[in-house]
């Protein structure tokens, strides 16, 4: 029996929420369970499991950043699409610590493939676009820039940069500077 207000996506955003507070590791059923006061089985009408919940997560955070990107990217090119498309990952990283952390979960190849990461990767290839840069070398900068994004957005999440000068914002603007001049000057083979 279905109980009643619970819903796939009240839970998916429950737990999405959760993840936020507690961090997505931490996001079970039984977690989810507690925070609606109901038995574990009560869910499994609407998630299979723990593994279930959390891709179900990570594809509402991928679509939440989708959404974002493309909202900020709207008349952008060059820099100023790079640094907009740039700080929408920032940004909801540090609105949303266990949501962007659901965004890196592995989801199966089907999965994935419905996911709004495909969005990620047309609109990051659309950016460099404007940068002249075409295949194989769009593929080594999609790749370069989430590393950059990725790796600087969780080291300052972790309190990484917070112990010295200058502030992670100057930081991250002369890492973006970089990153655009390496993208106008892209090395040939």
């Amino acid at each position: 029996m279905v109980r009643v207000g619970l819903t796939t996506e009240r839970l998916v955003r429950a737990g999405a929420e959760l993840a936020d507070e507690v961090g997505f590791e931490q996001v079970t059923a039984s977690a989810l369970a507690r925070r609606f006061d109901v038995k574990v089985a009560s869910l499994y009408s609407h998630v299979k499991n723990s593994q279930d919940l959390k891709t179900r997560i990570a594809l509402l955070a991928l679509e939440e950043l989708a959404d974002r990107a493309a909202e900020a990217l709207a008349g952008r090119a060059d820099r100023d699409a790079l640094t907009a498309f740039a700080n929408v990952y920032r940004d909801y990283a540090q609105e949303h610590p266990g949501r962007y952390a659901a965004a890196q979960f592995r989801l199966d190849p089907e999965a994935a493939a419905a996911s709004a990461g495909v969005k990620h990767a047309q609109m990051m290839r659309a950016i460099l676009r404007g940068y002249h840069l075409t295949e194989p070398d769009q593929t080594h900068a999609v790749r370069m820039l989430g590393s950059v994004f990725h790796g600087y957005v969780s080291l300052e999440l972790a309190g990484g940069f917070s112990h010295s000068a200058p502030d992670s914002q100057e930081s991250w603007s002369r890492v973006l500077d970089a990153l655009d001049a390496l993208l106008r000057n892209w090395p040939a083979r």
